[in-house]
């Protein structure tokens, strides 16, 4: 039997592979940028991005999200229950490159406020959608097999039962948000490590909750669908984001805190060195943080934001609540309360710099 050598080089090529001229940038890319109160076109992203998840970095204002599917001008927030809102400063194109922004006045000039720093992480997915309907009825889906990522616009039937809605990834998803969006409602989180019976909330800091059928129906996602439980079958208009994990590109799992008695944590292996992860614990009250590779660059990355903004409003720099990015994961260097090492059951959703087979050292 012949053996290869111990390379990076010798690994298998991942999904995404940049030596045949398709690179993690190509799906999801971080841009950071200073607002201007002014029309500004935000370039670098390097693509037309899907869904563009924006946020103040230097003041209180709420995290933004704007889909394609939704279109430009409303946006959702993570950390509130809000439906739809337009206002100044939102977006008011998605572009080749990235996106444009409107001016404004407001004192909360949405995503383009001059003297403040913002960062937005953005997604592809295909465009403005097709129909779809793999699940009990048509719904829109914009849906890209490649990166594992879809769009779901669907106005659901009001029948008090669960139903069944098309993703269109071919692969089940293994984490998906759904809002209501044409009036107030919490974002639930369905994530494979947490089930099919309990869920999580975007916007609160608390840990798992639920029972039986009525979030997701009991229902682990298939190849082609999701099940929405009844008690969120209520007649609403609703937008939903699907990711599966992609070698060398994203991963969703989970980890154990071990909150040890020193500045030490678990390794959390995901196959490629990291651009963005967020961390969120299950057991009870503890705000999904954001890491990023734009906002910092270099280890340690002490510079999260709380996409729940419970416990902190703005980005925030704390050197116990910190983490490292290596070239094939991140680790865990942190024993404080309320942080990302605390001892119990974390989930994650991570998306790739580069592959582990092309990632250098860190």
């Amino acid at each position: 039997m012949a053996y290869l050598p111990l390379s990076t080089a010798n690994l298998p090529d991942p999904a995404i592979d940049p030596a045949q001229g398709s690179s993690p940038q190509d799906y999801f890319n971080t841009v950071l940028y200073p607002g201007t109160s002014s029309a500004q076109s935000i370039t670098g992203v390097g693509f037309q991005p899907d869904l563009v998840w924006g946020k103040n970095r230097t003041n209180a204002n709420s995290h933004r999200l704007t889909d394609v599917l939704r279109g430009v001008g409303k946006v959702l927030f993570s950390d509130t229950t809000n439906g739809d809102t337009t206002g100044d400063g939102q977006l008011s194109s998605f572009d080749s490159d990235g996106f444009s922004l409107t001016g404004g006045t407001g004192a909360f000039e949405g995503l383009n406020q001059t003297g403040n720093n913002y960062v937005a992480w953005n997604w592809k997915a295909n465009g403005s959608g097709v129909s779809n309907t793999d699940g009990d009825f048509a719904v829109t889906v914009s849906a890209n097999t490649e990166s594992g990522f879809s769009i779901v616009d669907l106005t659901d039937p009001n029948t008090g039962a669960s139903y069944e809605v098309g993703h269109g990834l071919g692969s089940p998803p293994e984490m998906f948000f759904i809002k209501k969006t044409n009036t107030t409602s919490d974002w639930s989180v369905y994530h494979k490590d947490v089930g099919n019976d309990k869920r999580l909330v975007l916007n609160d800091l608390g840990g798992q909750s639920g029972s039986s059928s009525v979030y997701f129906g009991s229902t682990t996602p298939t190849s082609s669908v999701v099940t929405i439980g009844s008690g969120l079958s209520t007649g609403d208009d609703w937008i939903m984001y699907c990711f599966h994990s992609v070698e060398g590109f994203s991963k969703f799992g989970s980890y154990q805190g071990n909150n040890l008695g020193g500045n030490d944590g678990p390794f959390v292996y995901l196959g490629f060195q990291p651009a963005l992860v967020i961390l969120k614990y299950t057991g009870s009250s503890n705000g999904w943080f954001m890491f990023d590779n734009a906002r910092e660059p270099n280890n340690h990355k002490d510079q999260f934001i709380m996409a729940d903004m419970d416990a902190f409003t703005t980005e925030t720099t704390q050197a116990a609540r910190g983490i490292d990015f290596v070239s094939n994961g991140f680790k865990l260097r942190t024993d404080a309360a309320f942080d990302p090492n605390a001892s119990g059951t974390y989930i994650y959703m991570a998306f790739a710099e580069n592959p582990f087979k092309y990632s250098n050292a860190r």
